[in-house]
């Protein structure tokens, strides 16, 4: 009988165990998470936990018998100190070894840590697990001055939660708007407008030099000598993929564990999937890591599929969403920061009499579409793809026709 292991219990691994029984494979498959908890996910830890819409049950990939009823060994709990490649063995913390055929990556990522003084103050908080988001959720309350130290995606659903529930809050960021090296200037405005709206104070431009406190965090001091008050610290300064068992076992690793399109690594016998894998995207061109909920949910199962022996080929475009306030949204594809000469609106961008506002955004280099982002705008995700998949192949499109609201989006490539 042959042995399938997943290292790491987050969705990529519960959905790549899930497909392996849904492919036929009869054999063993064991599940190895550190988390004391089951397989969940983790959009709602920065959204509809922080927000009380969201039930605890439903954040669950599966219900708590499904692992047994499938014949997958799920251990919590447990950590996996060593990979033995010789001998095809998984080490884990209390000295067993498990023996596999193949061995699934999925280790996910952790968050970067803030390295200034005052750091290790009770009351500051990162947010990966459900038990973070727990902790956020029981300071966020009208009385709470919370300081968010990043304004990233985490960092601002972070903060319109908070606001959602009264508390005051003060985000830092050393870029000059939110988003911006992922969106660029002309769609990060819109970000920085809408907070603004919501009464979410920003300092911009500048980093964080000490936190002050005795025992507990009560202020943050930027690096201009700006002081703020702050019984609650959350830091969202981007994450770092997991790859300490890679390396150690000798695994090809750059900015992730490196893999081609069949999300093989170095070792014939490894696959690895999620935030922890940098996979070849052969519509990109290029190696790519991407950290967001879309590449675990399809790439667990691409992962699986590829340890039986299929022909796969991960070519799924990145994707990702956001909901902050009143403002949903989705972005489709992949840009680099540098890598597009504008940005086409459909619709206006604009926040009016305190409305969040209906539009798109295509980044655009020479006329191709190589990323798109609907906001407040629904069921067009699939044509913005079919745009994306076109630009990056190197066809161009009429702008003028791209920012027509008159020209249905199905037309543009007509």
């Amino acid at each position: 009988m042959e042995n399938f292991v997943i290292v790491g219990a987050g969705l990529a691994g519960a959905k790549a165990a899930q497909t392996l029984r849904e492919e036929g494979f009869d054999g063993r498959v064991v599940l190895l998470g550190e988390e004391p908890e089951r397989p969940y996910e983790r959009p709602p830890l920065s959204k509809g936990l922080l927000l009380g819409t969201t039930p605890r049950r439903d954040v669950y990939v599966h219900d708590a018998g499904w692992y047994e009823a499938n014949h997958v060994e799920l251990r919590t709990a447990t950590r996996v100190t060593g990979i033995d490649r010789d001998d095809r063995q998984v080490v884990l913390a209390d000295g067993e070894r498990l023996g596999y055929d193949k061995l699934l990556l999925t280790a996910g990522s952790t968050p970067r840590r803030l390295d200034v003084p005052g750091a290790d103050l009770g009351g500051v908080l990162y947010l990966r697990s459900l038990a973070d988001s727990d902790r956020i959720a029981e300071a966020l309350t009208d009385q709470a001055q919370l300081v968010v130290i990043g304004a990233g995606w985490i960092g601002l659903e972070i903060a319109a939660a908070a606001r959602r529930h009264g508390a005051a809050v003060t985000v830092v960021e050393t870029a000059d708007l939110p988003l911006q090296r992922v969106l660029g200037d002309e769609v990060a405005r819109v970000f920085a407008a809408l907070h603004r709206r919501h009464g979410v104070a920003f300092h911009f431009g500048v980093g964080v030099r000490q936190l002050g406190g005795t025992g507990r965090v009560s202020s943050v001091v930027l690096t201009d000598g700006t002081q703020l008050a702050a019984d609650t610290v959350v830091v969202g300064v981007g994450i770092q993929p997991n790859v300490q068992l890679a390396e150690a076992a000798g695994l090809k690793v750059e900015n992730g564990i490196v893999t081609d399109a069949r999300l093989l690594t170095s070792d014939p016998h490894i696959h690895a999937a999620g935030d922890v894998a940098n996979a070849y995207h052969p519509l990109l061109g290029r190696h790519i890591r991407v950290e967001h909920w879309a590449n675990a949910l399809n790439g667990g199962p691409a992962a699986a599929r590829s340890m039986l022996g299929q022909q796969v080929e991960y070519a799924r475009l990145p994707y990702f969403f956001s909901d902050q306030y009143d403002l949903g949204m989705e972005y489709s594809g992949w840009v680099a920061p540098d890598g597009y000469d504008r940005v086409v609106f459909r619709g206006d961008p604009a926040v009016v009499d305190g409305r969040a506002p209906e539009f798109m955004a295509f980044w655009v280099s020479d006329g191709r579409v190589l990323a798109g982002m609907n906001a407040n705008v629904w069921d067009v995700t699939d044509q913005i793809q079919t745009l994306v998949r076109a630009g990056h192949g190197g066809r161009a499109v009429d702008l003028a026709r791209l920012a027509d609201p008159r020209v249905p989006l199905g037309d543009v490539l007509s």
